[in-house]
């Protein structure tokens, strides 16, 4: 009998429902991560504008390296586990997220702090209440990109005892000579990329409601002024202080 669209070779010693969990658990725990660690390390860069060259050619460096060289590095003390995977692609994320962190905390207009500042809020919660949620789209922005390029690189661990994800099904198509297990890793990653974005699409719009959306109709000439809103720098200083 034929085998069916998603069965799965037993040497996988998983479910094709099994794979895609573990595709979403090694790609997102390094982009969680790489995002905590890119907090603090980018306020550092802000607050000591010297700093920010030397990091970001730190993080270029390290996202130069070969993914499978990483991997190679990391087998003798994590072994061929899923840590192994996890780990070059949390440092990958870093030269995203630290430009993308720095910028938009640098956009916050200074008067802006300079408020903030005079309505009693120190620099922890200026930093959390103000300089972060103002920041949030250009945070959002480069959460996108470590996100999609996090999911495609994945696939890069089946060449370490399994740890890819659907990447084992790549593997699996081509030693077996079945061109269905290849196509249900190339399509099932490309979907996976294109849902996971179009999630932090949604999340963006519900964060940063002052966003243009891109598909408001052009105001006629002749059409009075709308009420005027507030910008977001204000609002996000009222919703510091309630």
């Amino acid at each position: 009998m034929s085998a069916g669209l998603f069965d799965i070779p037993s040497d996988l010693q998983n479910t094709y429902w099994g794979l895609v969990a573990m595709h979403l658990r090694l790609a997102l725990v390094p982009v969680v991560a790489g995002l905590l660690v890119a907090l603090p390390i980018s306020q550092v860069c802000v607050l000591m504008r010297w700093l920010y060259p030397p990091v970001l050619w730190v993080t270029t460096i390290l996202y130069a390296i070969p993914s499978l060289a990483f991997f190679v590095v990391l087998i003798d003390y994590t072994g061929q586990s899923e840590l192994t995977v996890m780990i070059p692609l949390g440092v990958y994320s870093l030269v995203v997220f630290v430009p993308a962190i720095v910028d938009g905390v640098r956009s916050v207009p200074q008067e802006t702090l300079d408020a903030a500042t005079a309505m009693g809020l120190g620099p922890v919660r200026r930093y959390l209440q103000v300089q972060l949620p103002i920041a949030a789209p250009a945070i959002i922005a480069g959460l996108r990109v470590a996100t999609v390029s996090s999911i495609s690189l994945v696939s890069v661990g089946m060449l370490i005892g399994n740890q890819g994800g659907l990447g084992n099904l790549l593997n699996d198509g081509m030693i077996y000579h079945q061109p269905r297990l290849v196509w249900l890793s190339v399509i099932g990653t490309a979907v996976l990329a294109i849902l996971a974005d179009a999630v932090l699409v949604l999340v963006r719009i519900l964060v940063t409601p002052w966003m243009p959306r891109g598909n408001r109709k052009p105001r006629p000439v002749d059409e009075p002024e709308p009420e005027t809103r507030p910008a977001p720098a204000a609002a996000a200083l009222e919703d510091a202080v309630r």
